[in-house]
């Protein structure tokens, strides 16, 4: 039975491998939050590898507040470079295969076409550039690494435009959204999923790939396909805008490529496809 540490147990993404890890009965997995497994702590990671024979480790764990980041460097770059050097070299120590979850931010924003794992980076907040240098630790530590940038990710789980737009429609508020940005909604149980049939898989194609949902979509295009579907359009005035603003700036373009993932390791799902079924199943 091959043994899964999943760090960053409580955010979206790690209550999504939680819900999806039930599909697979024949793993045993550990599921650890910051304060009982924290990455910036190499000697507390050492002690949990070498306790529990890890076989494979989602590090789901990450400083992803892109706001506050701009002030909070300091502990961006800790938990976002510093960590994941950790985990990358405790799994090196221990022989673990390692997923490791990155973001679309690592770029600028000015490309006119999807980014594929070869486009020039060069991210335009503390946020992405925190995510791109723990990238770099990484694959300086490891072979044997899967490192995954996703896009706009939503689940039901936690503080998402998902939930936000649910609960201000309940709220029958005045909604004003940005449509500067183009990108592609993700559904984080997809992702889960999908790290985890790899997982089951027993695939060593290791590398750098691009994951979200096929498509593409502005904000307000996100927001009002949610409220459509949900029937829920007719609770709030939803209004677009050209400008919102930010502490941090934003990619006004980050739609991913998914070319090289569906060849290794199968397709993905079109974002509206599976924000309807995640609606329908809530």
């Amino acid at each position: 039975m091959k043994n899964i540490l999943v760090t960053g147990a409580k955010g979206q993404l790690g209550q999504c491998l939680k819900k999806q890890s039930k599909k697979f009965p024949d793993f045993n997995f550990f599921f650890c939050d910051s304060r009982e497994l924290n990455i910036t702590d190499k000697d507390t990671l050492r002690s949990f590898f070498s306790e529990n024979g890890i076989d494979y480790c989602i590090n789901a764990a990450a400083y992803t507040n892109v706001e506050k980041a701009e002030t909070d460097k300091e502990k961006a770059y800790q938990v976002n470079v510093e960590g994941a050097r950790n985990v990358a070299e405790v799994c090196r120590e221990n022989g673990t295969k390692l997923f490791h979850i990155s973001t679309d931010y690592v770029f600028n924003g000015k490309a006119e076409t999807p980014y594929k794992e070869t486009g020039e980076v060069d991210p335009i907040n503390v946020y992405g550039a925190s995510k791109l240098k723990g990238e770099e630790e990484i694959m300086n530590v490891l072979d044997e690494v899967f490192i995954f940038r996703t896009s706009w990710l939503y689940s039901e789980f936690g503080h998402n435009f998902f939930n936000t737009i649910l609960r201000k429609a309940d709220e029958k508020a005045e909604l004003n959204i940005t449509t500067s940005q183009l990108g592609t909604p993700t559904n984080a149980n997809d992702l889960a999923a999908y790290i985890l049939e790899i997982i089951a898989s027993g695939s060593t194609k290791y590398g750098l790939y691009h994951f979200s949902n096929e498509g593409s979509a502005t904000w307000y295009d996100f927001a009002r396909e949610i409220l459509v579907y949900s029937g829920k359009l007719d609770q709030v005035i939803l209004n677009k805008t050209g400008f919102f603003k930010t502490q941090a700036e934003r990619p006004a373009y980050s739609v991913l490529s998914k070319q090289k993932a569906i060849e290794t390791f199968g397709p993905v799902l079109n974002w509206k496809t599976s924000l309807h079924a995640l609606i329908d199943e809530n």
